[in-house]
């Protein structure tokens, strides 16, 4: 459990919280390329650390993202024309570009020279792996951009799901780690099976080599956050062998979950402010991904039928996210449709900021403590030293990073498993910790 005090530090990164202060420092997934595809298309709005934003692409192919609000009258530019290398506010026609340069003040005498005394707020931004990517924090700190763990070279094919989920961003990351609650909360999704490796059947189930609903968890701390090792008894072998499957916590929004024999696998919890999260389910690999639309239908994250145009979801605790108990009474556990659609039901009931002091942990839970443990240590290190975790040394490129899934020999050293010789060149093995 988490006293008040910590629990706001984990949680809150609105302003100056010191947690939200780290995000900044990171660069931040600000929406889906193909948001903004057309040029002087219609300007998306972003919500990201507490503030509100506009992002587009001009004239000429340029991506921004600025501040909603006009300078003027604070009218949205979100309604703006996309025109002519910037957008225009419907009210006086003030217009400023991708880099918060006012261009124009219709409503101004014509010898005015107001508009260069302003600057509008507007980000960096960088377009990469199907997402615009934000710089929020100071200029002078910013890193040059790294690709994301689901980017390994540039013609990776990468398929996102997109779900807005009304809470706080650190219960859909402890989530996303959690790999004990998966053999129950999606049962009927993940299902044992006789087989060698995690598995896809039919483009509808995800075959797991084991029954085991109470695995071992062991974790290794590591310089871009920690891996952790969930260690299950296996159909076959028992004796002699385990199932392993290794998840990455890369700080500070990251989870690279175990892949399967057709993908890989990444999730992202984004902070929108306090008490919502951009949650993005990403498969990438080859051939074999799945396209977008696909993969979306299979999560149950399909534009137009499971969230709208701005990827609000359908499933609400008011309609009790849509949950279907004659399915139930057949044999479905959860009567929910689609993987994340089973977990966003769980966050979403534990309020909009969990209260961490009324849970009661076990050993289950070891993944969730040594990520409040590391983000805890972080903040005040952070407070402390302006050192922000994910970006010290030795740096890691993401691109790198890999998890690992399968059933090996007792004997086997899983800290070893899927890990690229670069990695282990740079960040020799430690002492794993249970």
């Amino acid at each position: 459990m988490l006293s008040a005090e910590d629990n706001d530090l984990l949680c809150r990164v609105e302003g100056d919280a010191p947690m939200g202060q780290i995000m900044r420092r990171h660069w931040l997934p600000a929406c889906l390329s193909e948001e903004v595809a057309e040029r002087d298309g219609a300007p998306v709005r972003v919500r990201l650390l507490g503030e509100d934003l506009v992002a587009f692409r001009d004239s000429d192919g340029r991506l921004g993202v600025v501040g909603e609000y006009c300078a003027h009258r604070r009218a949205s530019l979100a309604l703006g024309r996309n025109e002519e290398c910037g957008l225009r506010c419907l009210y006086h026609g003030w217009k400023v570009d991708v880099a918060g340069n006012v261009l124009e003040m219709p409503s101004e005498p014509p010898d005015s020279r107001f508009k260069e005394k302003l600057k509008h707020k507007a980000y960096p931004v960088h377009e990469a792996a199907g997402l615009l990517w934000v710089f929020m924090g100071p200029q002078t700190e910013m890193p040059a951009f790294d690709p994301p763990v689901f980017q390994p070279s540039p013609d990776a094919r990468i398929s996102i799901a997109k779900i807005i989920v009304d809470c706080n961003w650190a219960q859909v990351l402890e989530g996303a780690i959690d790999s004990a609650h998966s053999s129950t909360l999606h049962a009927s999704d993940m299902v044992p099976a006789e087989v060698d490796e995690a598995s896809v059947a039919n483009n509808q189930l995800w075959l797991r080599p084991s029954t085991d609903k109470a695995p071992r968890l062991v974790v290794q701390r590591t310089s871009f956050g920690f891996r952790y090792a969930a260690l299950r008894k296996p159909i076959r072998n028992e004796a002699t062998h385990v199932y392993v499957r290794t998840t990455l916590f890369i700080a500070p929004f990251t989870v690279q979950i175990p892949p399967n024999n057709l993908y890989n696998m990444a999730i992202h919890q984004v902070p929108m402010d306090d008490t919502h999260t951009t949650f993005h389910f990403i498969a990438w690999g080859g051939a074999t991904v799945p396209d977008a639309a696909s993969w979306r239908r299979f999560l149950g994250a399909e534009v137009g039928v499971d969230v709208d145009r701005r990827f609000r979801k359908m499933r609400t605790r008011d309609n009790d996210f849509m949950q279907d108990r004659a399915a139930m009474r057949d044999g479905n556990f959860t009567g929910i449709h689609g993987i994340p659609n089973q977990d966003i039901a769980m966050w979403e009931t534990m309020g909009p900021i969990a209260d961490r002091s009324q849970e009661r942990l076990g050993a289950s839970d070891t993944a969730i403590l040594q990520f409040r443990r590391i983000m805890l240590e972080a903040v005040r290190d952070f407070h402390a030293t302006g050192r922000v975790i994910g970006r010290g040394e030795p740096y890691i490129p993401h691109a790198k990073l890999r998890s690992f899934e399968g059933v090996v020999p007792m004997a086997q050293d899983w800290r070893t498993l899927g890990v690229a010789p670069e990695e282990l060149a740079l960040a020799p093995i430690s002492e794993a910790a249970e």
